[in-house]
């Protein structure tokens, strides 16, 4: 629509400034906090996982109870997404089918003339911003953009979260990929929302249309003059007779019926394929460690020889049992990613520790932080009483090596 010339600053009456235009209706509404709940959830299960290692990572990991729940709920969390996505696709179909409304979030050329006039605006060579319709070309990127984010979360979170299927079908370079571009993405997104969305939105002007669906005339003025123009008009486009949206609503919603229930079962298959990578990884055993009886008891534990020369190793020293042990218990986040900054690959890194302190302190189990974190029980890589007993004694002889 052009812009008006002879009453662009024409005063409107006072009861026409108190009166509020809808804009968003209550499902809309509804479905937006879906969204915001469930991409918020995303950011703060999601991004601690791609910074592990990092200090605020540990935390977040720690706050919701450890490296196995939160991605319980990461994976909750993308369902919830994945459900609220299904019903928008229902809804735009509804809205373009039945209601026939128009095609208003589309790009159009004219979204690119309003930017360069925004552009010459904040130049100063105009005195007026642009004049929107329904949305405007920021909108639009912003909408296109959680379209375009979430299309590449679900492809990307399918090859991560099934990463069986998925080496059969691409190869295994895709995995690691996946994982590159999932966490890339979800970085944009957050920054997106952070710094484009709230100030938009909330700190240059508070819009309140999304909770309250309804503008202002002030608002619409300054927000959407062109669309306020065509409602003051009457040139707004008038809803469907009701017998004409009954027969639409006869063919629609089988139709419809049809489409999310392909969806919902495409949606089941994407979360129960199969398990997780790291469910998928074989859980460590829970029976003893095995320590073969030697011929000549040990009447404490500092008392224990290190291996001497022809004897083998000592049963009762990394080499001999703990290596192992730590490996199949803490190999997922102490092994690979280094959760913490403590690796227990090897006995040097055991020693260094981590973050937190040393994780073994020979002769000191008192201040070995491995003792202490495995003393509170319930650990993703928890040892069973008998294990976590025979490394106490192992740190009290020394914690030796071989």
């Amino acid at each position: 629509m052009a812009e008006p010339k002879s009453n662009q600053f024409k005063i409107p009456e006072k009861s026409v400034l108190h009166k509020s235009y809808i804009r968003f209706n209550f499902s809309h509404r509804i479905a937006h906090l879906i969204l915001l709940v469930s991409f918020t959830t995303l950011g703060l299960t999601g991004l601690p996982q791609k910074y592990a290692s990092s200090p605020l990572g540990g935390i977040l990991i720690r706050i919701f109870g450890g490296i196995e729940t939160i991605r319980q709920i990461h994976h909750f969390a993308a369902i919830v997404l994945a459900l609220v996505s299904i019903y928008h696709i229902l809804a735009v179909l509804y809205r373009i089918y039945v209601l026939r409304v128009s095609l208003s979030m589309m790009p159009v050329l004219e979204d690119f003339k309003h930017l360069y006039q925004d552009i010459s605006y904040y130049l100063g060579r105009r005195i007026k911003k642009a004049y929107y319709g329904r949305y405007n070309y920021a909108e639009k990127v912003e909408y296109f953009a959680v379209v375009w984010g979430t299309i590449i979360m679900g492809i990307t979170g399918f090859l991560m979260w099934n990463p069986i299927a998925s080496a059969r079908l691409f190869p295994g370079e895709y995995i690691p990929a996946a994982k590159a571009a999932h966490g890339g993405e979800a970085l944009l997104a957050v920054l997106a929302i952070i710094i484009w969305h709230f100030y938009h939105v909330h700190l240059r002007h508070f819009n309140k249309s999304m909770f309250t669906g309804s503008l202002t005339h002030q608002e619409m003025e300054h927000e959407h003059p062109a669309e306020l123009a065509q409602i003051e008009a009457g040139a707004s486009s008038l809803p469907p007779s009701p017998e004409l949206l009954l027969k639409r609503k006869r063919i629609y919603f089988p139709l419809a019926a049809t489409l999310a229930a392909t969806m919902a079962l495409g949606a089941y298959f994407f979360f129960s394929y199969e398990e997780t990578a790291i469910a998928t990884v074989p859980r460590g055993e829970t029976v003893e460690v095995f320590s073969p009886i030697t011929p000549t008891p040990r009447p404490t534990p500092t008392t224990i020889p290190t291996s001497a020369p022809g004897q083998g190793v000592n049963p009762l020293s990394w080499a001999g049992s703990f290596e192992e042990l730590f490996r199949n218990r803490c190999s997922n986040c102490h092994g690979l990613t280094n959760v913490g900054g403590l690796s227990l690959s090897s006995y040097a890194d055991a020693l260094k520790g981590g973050k937190s302190g040393p994780a073994i302190l020979p002769g000191d189990p008192d201040a070995s932080v491995l003792i202490q974190i495995q003393s509170k029980g319930n650990h993703p890589g928890q040892l069973t009483i008998d294990e976590l007993n025979q490394v106490i004694d192992w740190v009290k002889a020394g914690a030796p090596e071989k």
